[in-house]
């Protein structure tokens, strides 16, 4: 007779032990999962190159840096062989070199100036630096001006994101320099000169989205890409092209902004029919596209030749974690470059910036006494757009506030 087979009983801390140990494989599977996603997330598309098979075409000068980088540039103004001054203009954050700092022809010609408006790495036809440092800006500029032949000195002028990064130039290459104007720059808040309670009133008057963009891109840089692309909640204004980060004076001053930016648009059209070969547009075909453009936000980033790639580019997020980041010096501690007089430095700034508090300009004009602090009364962060406006900052940086 066949014995009864032998029940094994299993302990109840047993089967205890075993679901803890399939809990512990599933959440480690779940964690895994959760951070390949976090990683992808976090992470830009690779840039275009343009001039590559999958990038866009080059259609504008370009210089070859010795790291092997391009930076490309646009002249206006008189030739260089004839010109009395030479000014480079440094745009600002999600711009262009097509942006240039808006200085009437009549003066540039009148007053015989050389402009030359460069993409800064990443943006439009410049490729990108994944190195990039506040230093390595500087150092780009003084390389472009070499490469281009300028002579010894030249006048930098920055306006917004591009105005801070004067401070590069004034701390890297001052021995270059015949001047420079910063133009409403932005500030990181975490320059350790500022007094605390005056960076964190400035940083309180920003939109809260903004807010949290700036405190992303100095903590927790990794996440910059994510936080600004993701849906859940608002991001960068800036990015998003957002009217409510302007003031009302410079809401007035859109009309006249969207109307140059559309001239620009399709007179970069028909310069690309040409250049690329193609036939030139027909009436309708410019109408269509004037039609089509007539909103500032619908400016064609491709026709321009700008951003490559809008928020999914990498280069807005790593332009934010640069300057938001740990700088190699504070501005505040810079000396005078220039202590015999031979060059001047000025800093404009609206009162009524929405965009970057003037507080913290102004104080940086108290701190550096050598400094030429201009405050514009009742006006917001686009006032050089105001009619005659660039054109007296840009006499008053060649000739002096006389």
């Amino acid at each position: 007779m066949a014995s009864a087979g032998v029940s094994r009983k299993i302990s109840a801390a047993s089967a205890r032990a075993h679901t803890r140990k399939k809990q512990k494989r599933s959440s480690l599977g779940v964690a895994r999962g959760v951070l390949a996603w976090a990683y992808r997330a976090a992470r830009p598309p690779p840039p275009k190159i343009c001039g590559m098979v999958d990038g866009p075409p080059v259609t504008s000068a370009r210089i070859n840096l010795k790291d092997g980088r391009h930076l490309s540039y646009i002249e206006i103004g008189v030739p260089k062989d004839k010109a009395r001054h030479k000014i480079i203009f440094i745009h600002g954050f999600d711009s262009s070199k097509h942006d240039v700092f808006p200085v009437s022809e009549d003066m540039l010609n009148d007053m015989g100036i050389y402009l030359l408006s460069f993409d800064r790495p990443g943006y439009g036809e410049s490729d990108p630096n994944l190195k990039i440092s506040i230093k390595s800006i500087a150092e780009d500029i003084e390389e472009l001006v070499d490469k281009v032949e300028l002579g010894p000195k030249f006048h930098v002028i920055g306006f917004s994101l591009g105005g801070a990064y004067v401070w590069s130039c004034l701390k890297y290459i001052p021995h270059r320099l015949a001047g420079a104007a910063i133009i409403a720059p932005a500030s990181n808040y975490w320059w350790s000169n500022f007094p605390a309670n005056l960076s964190k009133e400035a940083f309180s008057r920003q939109l809260v989205q903004d807010q949290w963009v700036y405190r992303v891109a100095h903590y927790f840089p990794w996440l910059t890409y994510w936080w600004n692309t993701q849906k859940f909640f608002p991001a960068s204004s800036i990015i998003a092209s957002s009217i409510d980060i302007l003031s009302e004076s410079d809401k007035q001053l859109l009309p006249s902004i969207l109307a140059r930016r559309q001239n620009q648009v399709l007179g970069r059209f028909l310069f690309l029919f040409l250049k690329l070969g193609s036939s030139q547009p027909s009436q309708d075909e410019v109408e269509l596209l004037r039609r089509k453009l007539s909103p500032v936000t619908q400016v064609n980033q491709d026709i321009l030749g700008p951003r490559l790639g809008s928020k999914e580019s990498s280069t807005l997020h790593l332009d934010l974690t640069t300057f938001f980041g740990s700088w190699e010096f504070d501005p505040m501690d810079l000396k005078n470059p220039f202590p015999g007089n031979e060059a001047s430095v000025h800093l404009w700034h609206g009162d009524h910036d929405r965009v970057v508090d003037a507080s913290l300009s102004r104080y940086i004009g108290q701190k550096l006494p050598w400094i030429r602090y201009h405050e514009v009364p009742g006006k917001g962060h686009m006032f050089p757009y105001a009619e005659g406006t660039s054109n007296a900052i840009v006499k008053t940086l060649l000739l002096g506030d006389d």
